[in-house]
C-alpha cells in the first residue's frame, strides 16, 4: 500500500474530491521514472534545532539522514529542476528543521525501497508507503512469504486507493467489479496491486471474467498505457490520482470514478533496530504538528483532508 502488497493502506480519512489537487505543474508522462539517484533536502542549522539531542550520535555528527524514496508520484514527490519535489520532500524539510539535519532522497524503484534499507543504502524510506502489518512484519502480502526484518513506521499522512479511468470514462467503470475482463495498468509491489489481485480472486469468484493485470515499475508508465487507451484502468493513492486527473493534457486526459478503497496511513519506514531514529522522527512530526509547519505543507499541496493529529508508530493494519 489487508488486500495489498505496498506503497499504501488501512482506515484513512477521505480527502476531497473534484479539483482538491490544485498544483501547478504538468504531469511528465515520459522521462519521469529513471532510478539514478539522485537528492532533495533542506539545510539545517544543528544551533537552532530544538530535537538534535534525540538524534543517533552518527547521524547527528554526519548532519544528513538518507531517505529512499521513489520520485515519480506527484504530488507526493516528483522531480523538479534537478530536484526531489512534494509533499513528503517539503515534510521531511520540515523535519530537518527539528532535527539539525538535511534529509537526502534518493530514487530507487518502489519495490526496491525496503531491500535497499535493509542494504543499508539509506536510513529511512519516505515514498507515500503504506504502513501495513505485514511491512512491519516482514512479509509478502502477495503470498504471506517472510521476506525480511520488517520495518516500523512513523505515520504521517492517511489516504485510499482511487480508480483513474480515461476522460469521460468511456469504459463505464464506477467499482472494482467493472473492472473484471478488462485491462488494469498499475505499478507494481503497491497497495493497488495488492487489491488488484484480491479483485481478480473476486471476478472468478463471481463468474465473471479475470482482470488482465499489467505492472510497471512506476506508475508514469501505467498512466501512459492509461491514456493510449491500452488499459481500462489504472489504481494509485487518491492524492496522485486526483493530482494527475487535474493536470495531465490540461484535465483532458483523465477523472476519477468511484469511492477511496482500503484508506490506511502513509509511514515513514526505519528498520527495527533503530528505534532511537524512529523516535526523534515522531517527536520531530508532533513538533511540526504543534507548531503548525505541517498544516501549512498540507495547505500548500490541497491535501489537508489527509492530515493526522499525531505521530503514531506502526498504526496501521
Amino acid at each position: 500500500m489487508t488486500a495489498s502488497s505496498t506503497r499504501r493502506t488501512t482506515t484513512r480519512t477521505r480527502i476531497a474530491a473534484g479539483g482538491a489537487i490544485a498544483v501547478a505543474g504538468t504531469l511528465l508522462l515520459t522521462g519521469c521514472g529513471d532510478h539514478t539517484d539522485k537528492s532533495g533536502g533542506s539545510d539545517t542549522s544543528t544551533a537552532s534545532a530544538p530535537l538534535a539531542d534525540k538524534l543517533p550520535a552518527d547521524i547527528r555528527k554526519a548532519g544528513v539522514i538518507k531517505v529512499g524514496s521513489d520520485i515519480a508520484y506527484p504530488p507526493v514527490e516528483f522531480m523538479k529542476d534537478g530536484k526531489a519535489t512534494g509533499i513528503d520532500p517539503d515534510i521531511a524539510a520540515a523535519l530537518g528543521k527539528q532535527l539539525g539535519v538535511t534529509f537526502e532522497f534518493q530514487n530507487n524503484k518502489f519495490d526496491n525501497l525496503i531491500v535497499g534499507q535493509q542494504a543499508k543504502r539509506f536510513q529511512v524510506v519516505m515514498s507515500a508507503m503504506n504502513d501495513t502489518k505485514d511491512r512491519q512484519n516482514g512479509v509478502d502480502s502477495s503470498n504471506g512469504k517472510k521476506v525480511g526484518k520488517g520495518v516500523d513506521f512513523v505515520d504521517y499522512f492517511t489516504a485510499g486507493t482511487s480508480i483513474l479511468v480515461q476522460k469521460g470514462n468511456p469504459k463505464g467503470i464506477k467499482s472494482l467489479d467493472d473492472l473484471c475482463g478488462k485491462v488494469v495498468a498499475l505499478q507494481k509491489g503497491t497497495t493497488s496491486e495488492g487489491i488488484a489481485r484480491e479483485q481478480i480472486k473476486k471476478c472468478k469468484t463471481d463468474g465473471k471474467k479475470p482482470i488482465t493485470l499489467q505492472t510497471y515499475d512506476t506508475d508514469p508508465e501505467a498512466l501512459l498505457r492509461l491514456k493510449q487507451g491500452a488499459s481500462a484502468a489504472d489504481l494509485n493513492d487518491f492524492p496522485v490520482a486526483a493530482y494527475n486527473a487535474k493536470t495531465s493534457g490540461g484535465g483532458n486526459d483523465f477523472e476519477v470514478v468511484g469511492d477511496q478503497i482500503e484508506a490506511g496511513p502513509y509511514g515513514i519506514a526505519v528498520t527495527k533496530e533503530n528505534t532511537q531514529l524512529r523516535d526523534a522522527l515522531q517527536a520531530a512530526l508532533d513538533a511540526i504538528i504543534k507548531n503548525g509547519e505541517y498544516t501549512k505543507i498540507l495547505q500548500k499541496w490541497n491535501v489537508t483532508d489527509g492530515a493526522v493529529t499525531e505521530a503514531k508508530i506502526n498504526g496501521g493494519s
